[in-house]
């Protein structure tokens, strides 16, 4: 049986592209947990290029939930990874066929007193600075081996730099589904 977690997200974009309407998470057989657990969720979509290689498409999270439950932090989520990730135009029917899914629930961050607490293989991060300004990078991505280059880029994506500006950093880990 596939990852239910999967399907919701694939099931979501494949029927907002489709039919502009947001897919109702009681009409998808769901595990319960799904339908009681909340937790911060990212859906990152990928497309085929060819048989070996993907390319990212979109990816869109929260990492404290803001929905009633996972299924529809799964749902709302991968529909803005699908048409609001500003750094790709949206999915388009064409493309369906060719995307794959990831969805990572992620565990409350805590906050890190001393980055030898870190593991950018294990643990997420998020970067923040007094004036709200926040920058989040998921584990154990592809090139992000250590964490000084971890902490750069998740600054990165909030304009921090953190040579300059005193940050917060805080951790957590996901507990990965992808196909």
């Amino acid at each position: 049986m596939s990852d239910p977690y999967i399907k919701l997200a694939r099931q979501a974009v494949e029927f907002y592209i489709k039919y502009n309407e947001i897919i109702d998470p009681r009409e998808v057989k769901l595990p319960a947990e799904i339908l009681t657990r909340r937790a911060g969720i990212f859906v990152s979509i990928y497309k085929k290029i060819n048989d070996q290689d993907l390319t990212l498409r979109g990816c869109i999270g929260t990492f404290l939930p803001t929905q009633k439950n996972i299924a529809l932090e799964i749902i709302k989520n991968a529909i803005a990874a699908a048409t609001q990730d500003n750094r790709f135009s949206p999915v388009t029917k064409e493309e369906i066929p060719f995307l794959t899914y990831s969805v990572d629930l992620l565990s409350p961050p805590e906050p890190v007193k001393d980055i030898k607490e870190l593991d950018p293989k294990k643990y997420g991060i998020i970067v923040k600075t007094d004036d709200g300004r926040t920058g989040l990078l998921l584990p154990d991505l592809a090139g992000v081996e250590r964490v000084e280059q971890q902490i750069a880029i998740a600054a990165s994506k909030a304009g921090i730099d953190p040579t300059k500006e005193a940050v917060e950093i805080f951790r957590f880990t996901v507990e990965r589904h992808k196909e």
